[in-house]
């Protein structure tokens, strides 16, 4: 992983607010370093305050509080076009009357280079995204997928320090989208570009990014590597946002150290869980467990797994797993998946089975 100690930050956000009216924050009391070469992914739902922090980073929104700094220099009130920041929007934004060169001559006109030097930068950039044989065409002879490349190389052309992204994937199609999220991280680190990538979709972030901060209501919720968001979310909103979570709702009964003893509510059952955001007995907490967890397979079950009766309520075939939704401690959405392999059983509706996991993979959240 990447060093993102303070002292070597290349992007840093020191407690930056933004309001639109004078009231409400849309951004509140932000902290974030980047070191360089980082690619960081900006994730969370809509209205929770990702893009207004890429727009603040790209200079076309003010910040009301707080610092930007890039590599060391405050950068609040320099323009957009000085800050030397390449940007990729979902809409390509790119000059319909302009052939895809002269798309990418654009930024390297205006930075006064000359034309023997642009040409060498084109053709770079173009074969950086494959498209070198495409030059001469104009946007609305291109594909979606084609007209995205030409928008990346055009952040790219003039060889940026820092990338920003906003959901430059939206408008593609499932298979060239993965494509495309391959292609981006892989030119990325290839060429040492730090990269601010905002996106609503999970999956994106997770398979792209160094780390990923998870915004909600204007604040970042945890910013952490993909799989410590995954497999130790911090609280109850990261957990359901990042990837499928069941929950099983409750009430601390005892605390030993970092394990919390929860009685579940509508059954008497009492299960073990890492204490993770509760503070004492008598907390409502939510317990957080990941579908893939949960063993459906008595036999496999180990010894120290806690065990549950559920009723199967729907039994899906996907191919390579199978997905049961389970009624378990009056919990009509629980979830569990399981590997499509000989030696697991298929269920039916309306049988009752039990199931068991590991205290260490449950996780006690706030309520």
């Amino acid at each position: 992983m990447l060093d993102q100690s303070a002292t070597d930050a290349f992007v840093e956000f020191e407690r930056v607010q933004k309001s639109y009216d004078g009231e409400t924050l849309v951004v509140k009391d932000l902290n974030l370093s980047m070191p360089k070469g980082e690619f960081l992914t900006m994730l969370g739902p809509s209205g929770s305050g990702k893009t207004t922090c890429l727009m603040m980073l790209a200079g076309f929104e003010t910040a009301t509080h707080g610092d930007i700094r890039l590599a060391g220099k405050p950068i609040n009130n320099i323009p957009p076009h000085k800050r030397g920041i390449g940007m990729v929007f979902q809409n390509y934004a790119l000059f319909p009357h302009m052939t895809v060169a002269e798309n990418l001559a654009f930024p390297l006109e205006v930075r006064g280079m000359n034309a023997s030097e642009r040409e060498k930068k084109i053709k770079r950039a173009l074969d950086m995204v494959q498209m070198g044989a495409f030059g001469g065409r104009r946007p609305a002879q291109l594909s979606g997928g084609q007209q995205q490349r030409v928008a990346l190389a055009r952040a790219l052309v003039f060889e940026p320090e820092l990338v920003l992204m906003d959901e430059p994937l939206g408008a593609l199609d499932k298979q060239l989208r993965e494509h495309m999220q391959f292609e981006i991280t892989r030119l990325a680190h290839e060429l040492g570009i730090t990269t601010v990538y905002v996106t609503h979709d999970q999956t994106e972030a997770l398979t792209m990014s160094d780390r990923v901060a998870v915004f909600d209501d204007g604040r970042i919720q945890q910013l952490a590597p993909p799989d410590e968001l995954y497999e130790a979310p911090q609280n109850s909103f990261v957990a359901q946002f990042i990837g499928e979570n069941n929950t099983l709702e409750g009430v601390v009964a005892e605390l030993k150290d970092d394990i919390a003893i929860v009685k579940l509510d509508g059954s008497d059952a009492v299960i073990e869980a890492k204490a993770v955001n509760v503070s004492k007995v008598g907390d409502r907490t939510r317990v957080s467990i990941r579908p893939e967890r949960v063993e459906t397979n008595p036999e496999r079950l180990q010894s120290n797994a806690h065990t549950l009766q559920a009723e199967v309520l729907e039994f899906i075939y996907m191919g390579d797993i199978y997905r049961t939704r389970l009624r378990v401690a009056g919990n009509e959405n629980f979830v569990v998946k399981t590997r499509n392999a000989p030696d697991v059983a298929r269920m039916t509706p309306g049988q009752t089975v039990q199931i068991g996991w590991l205290p260490e993979d449950c996780r006690a959240l706030d309520a």
